[in-house]
């Protein structure tokens, strides 16, 4: 008999996480999970999930990549006239949600947002292959167009015109930095009784770990 989505199942049993394990800071043991997911040779282990909501309280979400972090917070890449950046401009709150499945680990990140100075923002952008930059200027990321060819002509024409010149980071294009006031470590345990430690920014800046219950 075939399966049904709710037949779909599996038991957690590759590892634990305990308060005496954890490390008191949340970004020491973000980057000891982070570079486990590497050398575990995960795909994309740098994909995250980014929730944005309007002001009136709309939801939306999409994948995105991590391009850096540190105790300041975690920062990706985007067209600020995007849907995104424009729902950031105007509530600027998202969370993250980072889902290693090989290693039945999620780590979920709750914070306001900033824009990265603009020496950051391009550090990363020069740092990208060419074609990835004109892709910056081709797209009118998450307006509506014809057909795909307008993105290829646009791309050739960009071609044409930044002809054996440095293609520089259009204004509307950036980093963006979530500063975390929480941060969840979830590890898959057997029964579903799952480990979680939510990691709490206090007002003086220290963390409070706690243990929910899954």
């Amino acid at each position: 008999m075939d399966k049904t989505i709710a037949d779909l199942r599996k038991d957690y049993t590759l590892q634990d996480l305990s308060e005496t394990e954890a490390d008191p800071n949340p970004f020491i043991q973000f980057k000891k999970w982070f570079d486990q997911a590497l050398v575990a040779q995960l795909p994309e282990p740098n994909a995250m999930t980014i929730a944005t909501a309007m002001p009136e309280g709309k939801p939306s979400a999409r994948m995105v990549l991590l391009k850096d972090f540190d105790e300041r917070g975690f920062v990706f890449f985007t067209n600020y006239n995007s849907r995104k950046g424009q729902e950031l401009a105007e509530n600027p709150q998202a969370s993250l949600v980072f889902w290693w499945a090989e290693l039945e680990r999620q780590v979920r990140i709750s914070g306001r947002v900033e824009k990265v100075t603009d020496e950051e923002s391009d550090k990363y952008f020069y740092s990208r292959p060419e074609n990835s930059r004109l892709g910056a200027w081709a797209s009118n990321q998450s307006e509506v167009i014809a057909n795909r060819e307008v993105l290829e002509q646009r791309l050739q024409e960009l071609h044409g015109k930044f002809e054996n010149q440095e293609i520089p980071r259009p204004s509307h294009w950036g980093g963006l930095r979530v500063i975390p006031t929480e941060i969840e470590f979830w590890q898959g345990r057997p029964n579903r009784l799952h480990d979680r430690l939510l990691y709490t920014r206090m007002d003086d800046g220290s963390w409070q770990i706690e243990r929910l219950s899954p």
